[in-house]
């Protein structure tokens, strides 16, 4: 048997295989009008065929709690009844597909109001379509706009909007809910030291940095049906050697810390806090972080990071290194690439009846 092709169980929910597709924005909402953010045609083919495609969780990509917490004036978002609507279209064809819906919910903080990566992903001014960016403290990104640094009552405002997205989320038939943690947004903006220089209670010590996560993840946790798996996602390492940055063993303390307010799953990644950061890259190279996180801290984690080959993924999860891979661009690449993986694995699946002709005539 392939442990890649096992279910997984968390919570009430199972999930019929270790094979996930990532969150990855598709930067192709409207970005203003009544249809501001709201999920389109395209959204529903992109990841209805990645359901078809043998994937046993679907995630739809980084969804802005609140019009400000987009990364681009073309990102989708959960704040209003419309968007809501159209993601529970989306819901019901993954469902339909046998795979998990899920859904990312985040805020981009200071790395937000910036135009579509192909035309630069420049920042945008409020002439330009864009807005005034926030963060935990007035600490640019690179050469971005300093952000407006957040008072603790904006904090629980936030706060408040994720609780709410996630009820939205929940509404629109989605089983799994995701905290993006992550690549320099809001919420890892307060984690991080290079980040974060506030002097309250939000920043200083561990504590006081990983207050607003836990924050978020104890109010989404309370919007979230009790039986539904609750993720986050973190950068386990900024890749700033030399200077003050969030580390490894700081991830693990945190992922404590969020199993203890319930969440199920740690999402690993890295990266994100600063343009100079340097990455050593390669095939799977952040499954080692993965590893720590779930040998130090005792809860499921899954893995992301140029995982490209089936029987790569295999030794993933065979070997307890991860729980589960996430897939990006090679989900992007083929759709069909969790039933090719199968097959190769000796765990063939069904695919679906209405491609039965060109699946029977390769034997």
């Amino acid at each position: 048997m392939s442990a890649l092709f096992e279910p997984i169980t968390l919570r009430s929910l199972t999930v019929p295989n270790r094979v996930w597709l990532s969150p990855m924005c598709m930067y192709s909402a409207a970005p203003d009008g009544p249809e501001q953010g709201v999920a389109t045609d395209f959204h529903l083919a992109h990841l209805g065929s990645r359901a078809a495609g043998g994937a046993g969780l679907v995630m739809v990509e980084a969804t802005a709690v609140r019009p400000d917490g987009r990364i681009s004036p073309y990102d989708l978002g959960l704040w209003n009844d419309r968007q809501q609507e159209a993601l529970a279209r989306i819901a019901a064809l993954i469902a339909a597909h046998g795979s998990v819906p899920a859904i990312q919910l985040a805020h981009a903080g200071r790395k937000a109001s910036s135009d579509r990566p192909t035309a630069g992903s420049v920042a945008l001014g409020p002439a330009d379509g864009g807005w005034q960016p926030v963060g935990a403290s007035p600490v640019a990104f690179g050469d971005r706009p300093v952000p407006d640094e957040l008072t603790v009552d904006e904090i629980a405002a936030v706060v408040d909007d994720f609780a709410a997205a996630a009820a939205r989320a929940a509404a629109a038939g989605f089983r799994v809910a995701d905290i993006h943690g992550a690549h320099g947004y809001l919420v890892h903006s307060f984690l991080s030291p290079h980040s974060n220089h506030r002097t309250d209670g939000y920043g200083g010590s561990f504590a006081g940095r990983a207050r607003f996560a836990l924050e978020v993840a104890a109010a989404v946790r309370a919007a979230w049906p009790a039986d539904l798996p609750l993720f986050f996602r973190v950068s386990a390492t900024d890749w700033l050697d030399g200077e003050p940055g969030w580390t490894p063993e700081e991830t693990v303390l945190l992922a404590k810390e969020l199993q203890a307010v319930g969440v199920d799953l740690i999402d690993v990644s890295s990266g994100g806090i600063a343009p100079h950061a340097r990455i050593t890259t390669g095939p799977g190279y952040q499954v080692p972080f993965a590893e720590q996180i779930r040998a130090g801290a005792g809860l499921p984690v899954s893995a992301v990071g140029l995982i490209t080959e089936p029987a790569q993924a295999e030794e993933v999860v065979a070997a307890g290194r991860a729980d589960a891979v996430m897939l990006g661009r090679e989900l992007l690449r083929d759709p069909y690439w969790p039933l090719h993986a199968a097959r190769e694995l000796g765990a063939e699946r069904n695919w679906p009846h209405q491609y039965g002709y060109a699946v029977g005539s390769r034997g």
